[in-house]
């Protein structure tokens, strides 16, 4: 499921903010930037995260400022700007080059004039961090439970348009024996052979047919796990992996329904029944 949230905190000054973004992964996989010195605190971010969500790829950036408003004082190394004169002295003698040693010269030397690094203690940071990253997550949290919402609704209507399919193949199921029956007839008929209508040959091979095609026990499961989809659906909590295994059953279902049925309008509509459990489990996919 996809989602953003961000949160800020202030810290002595210094400003912390913490950046989260989801995009839609089967599994759960989180991914943590974070300035050097805060690299130790990847694992308490991680297992806030994982507390909150089970599904996903989450992208985490924290970031500081050390709230001097973008002024930063250039620091001046004077021991190592006095050993380059020295150096720079002494080489000139050895050499005997003409030249003047000058004030620029030593100044552009690596090391004398340098930006002050910023750093911060990780573990008296922590709990600022934290709670921006509690905010983050609020925010997060809701934008997926708005597309979670969202693609509830689009998984129910798919739900109603499967059990409309059952009720169609429910009211086909009882006419496939009585025209099973009537073209074996026919075709007795044609074949000229002295076979009365109720001929115990003939009542076995219609019976043996009946029960080979009884698709009653598959349609009472498929009706009872799509009731099971459905309550899923309405819970308040993650359901993603559930709703998985009960797509992953229905299939099993439809596919021996399909198998057993022997007749072409409900075959058509086992074929429908597919293409809408593909749209349902791709969706599913998606879910928390």
């Amino acid at each position: 499921m996809t989602g953003y949230g961000r949160g800020e905190t202030d810290h002595r000054g210094a400003k912390f903010s913490v950046e989260l973004n989801s995009v839609n992964r089967k599994q759960c996989d989180i991914v943590v930037n974070l300035p050097r010195d805060l690299i130790e605190l990847e694992p308490r971010i991680r297992q806030a995260i994982n507390e909150n969500i089970s599904r996903g790829r989450t992208n985490v950036v924290v970031t500081f400022h050390d709230g001097q408003n973008g002024a930063r004082q250039l620091a001046l190394d004077t021991e190592l700007a006095r050993s380059y004169h020295q150096a720079m002295r002494a080489l000139q003698k050895e050499l005997d080059a003409p030249g003047e040693i000058t004030i620029g010269a030593i100044l552009q030397a690596p090391g004398v004039m340098r930006f002050p690094e910023q750093t911060v203690n990780a573990q008296e940071v922590w709990p600022a961090i934290e709670r921006a990253l509690r905010v983050a997550l609020a925010d997060l949290i809701k934008m997926r439970e708005r597309e979670g919402r969202h693609l509830a609704k689009d998984l129910i209507h798919r739900l109603k348009a499967m059990r409309k399919t059952l009720k169609e193949i429910r009211a086909l199921h009882p006419e496939v024996v009585k025209r099973y029956r009537a073209a074996l007839l026919e075709r007795i008929q044609k074949a000229g052979l002295p076979i009365a209508s109720d001929d115990e040959r003939l009542v076995k091979e219609i019976s043996f047919f009946a029960d080979r095609a009884d698709i009653s026990e598959e349609l009472t499961r498929l009706e009872s796990h799509l009731a099971q989809f459905a309550h899923h659906l309405r819970k308040n909590e993650p359901v993603g992996r559930p709703l998985e295994f009960i797509i992953q059953e229905i299939f099993r279902e439809v596919n021996t329904l399909g198998a057993k049925a022997n007749d072409a309008a409900i075959s058509q509509r086992v074929v429908a029944g597919k293409a809408e459990l593909e749209k349902i489990r791709e969706q599913v996919q998606n879910l928390e």
